[in-house]
């Protein structure tokens, strides 16, 4: 007697996560379909959405020039080319002994020296040309080259400018007081709705901006050269302002444990 031959069986099976391990050993049979098994909740925590403030803030800062240079320009013309440069030596010589004197240190000192024939007689022409970080010393020093040297002695007015590094440095400084600024009103904004400040999410600048001088209109059609220092000082002066926006988590205020 031949033995019934069973018809082949067919099995599902889902792998679910650790956490539904209850239903590991979830089985149909042939001819039976899966049933939809329940997918996991997600936690408390995945569901809180972060509390967030949005704030811009802004901020002007200004430097004036930490940098001025003047021109001592000194000429001679003679028939004779000792002579000619013996006047020239002789009132460099001075000049550089003075600026020495005052405190001036070699490197913001440059000589330069141009010596030509003019028609019968020779001209030699030379450069002083100093940089002055202390810009009252330079008033001093200007001042008394024109009064102890003759009218062939020429000083040029003072020309004011910036480093590269103090521009840079500027630059900065308008940033980072922007961002004080936005922090300090999202700071207030949280107190007054009895929130807490959280830490920053966001911080992007949005505009920067820079330009040079600040002076009055009928003075600034004046030519330069008739400024006073002050009004040049004002003139070259740098101003540079940011605009940023910042995105801070919002906390709730924490509760004061009360102890026993």
């Amino acid at each position: 007697m031949s033995l019934q031959q069973a018809p082949p069986s067919r099995v599902f099976v889902e792998l679910v996560p650790w956490a539904d391990r209850g239903q590991e050993n979830s089985l149909v049979s042939d001819r039976g379909t899966l049933p939809s098994l329940p997918r996991p909740l997600p936690s408390p925590q995945s569901q809180t959405t972060t509390r967030e403030v949005h704030v811009s803030g802004t901020a002007e800062v200004s430097a004036g020039p930490d940098r001025a240079q003047v021109v001592v320009q000194v000429s001679s013309t003679k028939e004779a080319v000792a002579e000619a440069k013996k006047s020239v030596n002789r009132r460099l010589d001075y000049i550089t002994q003075s600026l020495q004197q005052h405190g001036l240190q070699a490197e913001n000192i440059t000589v330069t020296k141009d010596f030509r024939r003019v028609e019968n007689a020779y001209h030699m022409e030379a450069e002083v040309c100093i940089t002055f970080t202390e810009f009252g010393k330079m008033q001093n020093i200007c001042n008394f080259l024109v009064e102890k040297l003759d009218s062939s002695v020429v000083i040029s007015p003072p020309q004011f400018y910036h480093t590269p590094g103090s521009v840079e440095t500027l630059r900065r400084k308008a940033c980072l007081v922007a961002v004080e600024n936005a922090w300090r009103k999202a700071q207030e904004v949280c107190n007054l709705v009895g929130q807490t400040i959280g830490k920053p999410l966001l911080i992007k600048e949005e505009e920067t901006r820079e330009w040079e001088g600040q002076i009055d209109d009928h003075q600034s059609s004046r030519l330069s050269s008739s400024l006073t220092v002050q009004q040049k000082i004002k003139s070259a002066t740098i101003h540079a302002a940011s605009k940023v926006f910042i995105t801070f988590e919002v906390k709730g205020k924490e509760k004061k444990k009360k102890h026993l």
